[in-house]
């Protein structure tokens, strides 16, 4: 009888610590959820497929996570900063300079060498420091794949020299669903994210022929009715110019070449430094994280929306709602707008930002049980109905995985 009374104490304990590990909550528009530590990290997810890691494995579910019958051994899926499922089921995920590619469930990987436009391969530099290589693949959106002309785009930019060393800043892109990468755009040598300790004579990072500089890319997105790929960087002016452009690309099949137009180029308090770009409707929507120098005690920051022919015309621009924080995260499908604030730059412990009814009303959220966190790499919803993103410490370590689900 004791041992029984033990042992019913034991499981009542562990489901206690279980439950205080996994967290549950709702809001007026959504249900959220956080799945305990100890359970896959899910990087992302695509109707019913999820991709996760977990200690040294790497996992694939085709149920939302529910089970896990693929696994596979990866010594370095700690270090996994970027991963998408694509149309046809394969896998491409990266670690922190190292891209590979799955076919047949994670029964096998093998590594993906990109390709410079010209055909050579584009290796990553060596690093004064091997414990930081760069963040060569890693993206703040996390949503990547398009219909251009009847078939899947794969096409991202890689958010870097914030953590892990420094690395060139970079668009990438692929037409046959990963087994080939290539690269779209490269922006050139920013002298303020370069190695530490490098010498003088070492190769600074980046295209050396492309004057245009920038800390990292935010967001890369396609317009179906334009047939144009957007993308929008960060950061600020160092002294070296403009960190903050607007690019406007549109891709050749036939030739297999890109023709790459700026917009738009500024300093960093400005509507333009932004993230977050959706078409909807004919217009596009974007989301800023304006952070330099108020003017007037002001900064340029909201959800803004106008026609992609008025992008350089503030005045035709239609502020939707304006978070009063940084924000450079942002999705809408269904009509249902999910966008994050900026934990660092905001009162906000966890802050989350809705509209379900296309930008008319919009709520505020914060989810206080998880704070301090910033979410990250939003994922379209899976066949479940749940939209998936990433929290991060402070503003990019890696921390837990956060769930939402409209409620109507």
């Amino acid at each position: 009888m004791i041992q029984r009374l033990n042992l019913f104490c034991f499981v009542i304990l562990f489901a206690a610590q279980a439950s205080a590990a996994y967290i549950t909550g709702e809001t007026e528009h959504f249900l959220y959820r956080v799945p305990s530590a100890d359970e896959p990290y899910i990087d992302t997810q695509r109707g019913s497929k999820a991709f996760a890691l977990l200690g040294t494995k790497i996992m694939l579910s085709e149920d939302c996570g529910k089970t896990w019958p693929h696994t596979a051994d990866f010594a370095e899926a700690q270090d996994i900063t970027f991963s998408v499922i694509l149309k046809n089921g394969n896998i491409l995920f990266a670690t922190r300079q190292r891209l590979f590619l799955s076919t047949d469930n994670l029964k096998t990987h093998r590594e993906i060498i990109v390709k410079r436009p010209d055909g050579t391969d584009y290796l990553p530099h060596t690093p004064v420091d091997p414990k930081n290589p760069g963040w060569y693949f890693h993206s703040l959106d996390g949503e990547h794949c398009f219909e251009v002309g009847g078939r899947e785009m794969l096409v991202w930019g890689n958010y870097c020299n914030v953590l892990g060393g420094s690395v060139p800043v970079n668009i990438y892109y692929s037409t046959d669903s990963g087994e080939t990468v290539k690269l779209a755009y490269a922006f050139g040598q920013n002298p303020k994210f370069q190695q530490k300790g490098a010498k003088p004579e070492d190769p600074m990072l980046g295209d050396p022929a492309n004057p245009l500089i920038a800390r990292h890319i935010h967001n890369v997105t396609y317009h179906a009715a334009e047939n144009a790929f957007y993308a929008v960087t960060g950061d600020i002016d160092r002294g070296h110019g403009n960190e903050v452009h607007w690019l406007r690309g549109t891709y050749d099949a036939a030739a297999d070449q890109w023709d790459w137009k700026l917009v738009i180029s500024v300093n960093s308090n400005s509507r333009f430094k932004c993230g977050g770009l959706n078409f909807i409707d004919g217009q596009i929507c974007w989301i800023a994280d304006a952070n330099g120098l108020a003017i007037a005690n002001r900064y340029d920051r909201g959800v803004f929306q106008c026609r992609p022919q008025d992008i350089t015309d503030t005045t035709k621009h239609t502020l939707l709602f304006n978070p009063g924080y940084e924000s450079a995260n942002m999705l809408h499908e269904d009509g249902i707008y999910v966008a994050t604030h900026c934990a660092p730059a905001s009162p906000y412990g966890c802050g989350i930002i809705w509209s379900s009814d296309s930008g008319k009303t919009w709520a505020q959220y914060d989810l206080k049980e998880l704070a301090p966190r910033s979410g990250c790499r939003i994922n379209a919803k899976n066949s479940n109905g749940w939209f998936r993103m990433d929290l991060r410490k402070g503003w990019i370590e890696r921390a837990e995985v956060l769930f939402l689900k409209p409620k109507k």
